[in-house]
């Protein structure tokens, strides 16, 4: 009988994942040296060749031993590579090399946060940081130099209401969507109303929970108009759910969040922020001002796989009363019978809607442990620093148009008097040759090349290489 491969964790796992991980590492050397720049070049049917040769047969009849590094190498081969200071199409950022090392820590051991017995550690690891982060998010001018919610002195602030708390999620798709249920809950019936710069989960969030049709709120400046909200929230019957929105998808917008709360309050509106972009700005002491606002939100999303280095998934729903959060209990004899609970083991099938969950919450909190708030306000401040130099060049450029000044680390061009079909065919010349990668957005009746800034790493003459590669790929 042949002996079974080795395991990822118990005593033997860092001896087994040792060799391995050198082959991984060397694999994606490879891979990135042999694709040389931000995207394969070649386009997608170049690609999926490139691939399908390289992996042959994909279940052979006796295993490969080389079979590890051969994927991995021709998967980052493959790859766009969001490290890459040329490829800033998206809302993908780089992750960081420490909340990457700790996501293989969580997949050897490989907890499951869906009762307590599979997850010790990693629950009450959960319980901790959603916590401080929820704080964080509703709370984030507070004294922070004597630990989380002491003042001046160090001693603990008198409570005010119920402690808010978070729920991890895969990103803001879910976390939008659980408000949205969340709202359904505790008002039945309830309405979306959302601008039409709102992210697209939203309403589909509203279609696979049944609720009624949602209402898009014209936003023709790229942000809610307050105005406008309160006409519509007057015309319509409630109750009503509305979103607002802290860093659009299309341009980093912020939506004029103090002004639609009391607008909210008014109407007696319930309030959820979609900040899965901007929600990072929280962290940096420059710019936490642009957030003013959320915290008179009921929920917010926030999403750490973008303006937090994470890899993916590291999504957080923000609840400020948690008992809203009863809405999700579930009772599964197997993971949280009443007894177990009475006897003190934490119940955790109410903090997802998911069963099996992944400790994600590590990779965020040995991100946060090991730079800390201002660390991680830094790495905010330099690719918004950045989108903001970029949007000089453009500016300063005759041939280039910028749509705006950015609010984020987004920054809208194109190239000026060019069509929109110029547009479209110059983005994907870049992509097929693999030069760069640039988004797309269409704003103002107009197509817009987007670069999304997430890299702290990307220098000046980064910048300027992007707006040569443009030039020179645009039709004269």
């Amino acid at each position: 009988m042949s002996t079974p491969p080795p395991l990822a964790s118990g005593p033997q796992g860092p001896h087994a994942l040792r060799p391995l991980l050198d082959t991984v590492l060397t694999a994606l050397h490879d891979g990135t040296h042999a694709r040389g720049g931000p995207l394969p070049a070649g386009g997608p049917d170049t690609v999926a060749a490139r691939l399908r040769h390289a992996l042959g047969e994909i279940l052979p009849e006796q295993g490969d031993p080389d079979a590890l590094y051969t994927l991995v190498r021709a998967v980052t081969e493959g790859s766009a590579d969001p490290a890459h200071p040329l490829c800033a199409a998206h809302l993908h950022c780089p992750p960081l090399a420490v909340a990457t090392a700790a996501d293989l820590a969580a997949s050897a051991l490989n907890p499951s946060l869906d009762s307590w017995d599979q997850a010790p550690a990693a629950s009450e690891l959960e319980t901790l940081l959603t916590r401080e982060l929820a704080r964080l998010t509703l709370n984030p001018g507070r004294d922070r130099a004597k630990g989380a919610g002491g003042d001046p002195d160090g001693n603990p602030r008198a409570d005010t209401g119920p402690t808010p708390d978070a729920l991890v999620t895969t990103g803001g798709t879910e976390s939008n969507q659980l408000a949205l249920l969340l709202a359904r809950e505790t008002h039945p019936g309830v309405r979306l109303i959302h601008g039409t710069n709102a992210h697209h989960s939203l309403p589909r969030a509203a279609w696979l929970l049944g609720l009624p049709e949602p209402v898009a709120v014209p936003a023709p400046t790229g942000t809610l108009d307050p105005t406008t909200l309160d006409a519509t929230l007057t015309r319509l019957p409630g109750p009503h759910l509305v979103a607002a929105t802290a860093g659009t998808t299309d341009a980093g917008h912020i939506d004029p969040l103090p002004a639609l709360a009391a607008v909210c309050a008014r109407h007696h509106a319930r309030l959820h922020i979609d900040a899965a972009y901007g929600g990072g700005l929280l962290f940096s002491d420059r710019r936490r001002h642009l957030l003013n606002g959320l915290h008179t939100a009921a929920t917010i999303t926030l999403d750490l796989h973008k303006l937090g280095w994470q890899p993916v998934a590291a999504g957080l729903l923000v609840v400020r009363d948690p008992t809203d959060l009863q809405a999700l209990h579930q009772q599964a004899d197997y993971l949280n019978a009443d007894d177990d609970t009475e006897a003190g083991l934490p119940d955790l099938l109410a903090r997802s809607p998911r069963t099996t969950r992944r400790p994600d919450i590590l990779k965020i909190a040995a991100t946060l442990k090991t730079l800390g708030r201002q660390g991680i306000g830094h790495l905010v401040d330099q690719v918004c620093d950045r989108a903001a130099e970029l949007a000089d060049l453009i500016d300063a450029h005759p041939r280039f148009e910028l749509h705006h000044r950015p609010t984020l680390s987004t920054v809208l061009f194109r190239p000026a008097a060019a069509t929109d079909d110029t547009v479209a065919a110059l983005r994907r010349h870049l992509l097929t040759d693999g030069q760069a990668v640039l988004g797309r957005a269409h704003l103002d009746g107009r197509l817009w090349l987007k670069a999304t800034l997430l890299n702290p790493h990307t220098h000046p003459s980064d910048l300027t290489t992007l707006l040569e590669l443009a030039e020179r790929t645009t039709p004269r």
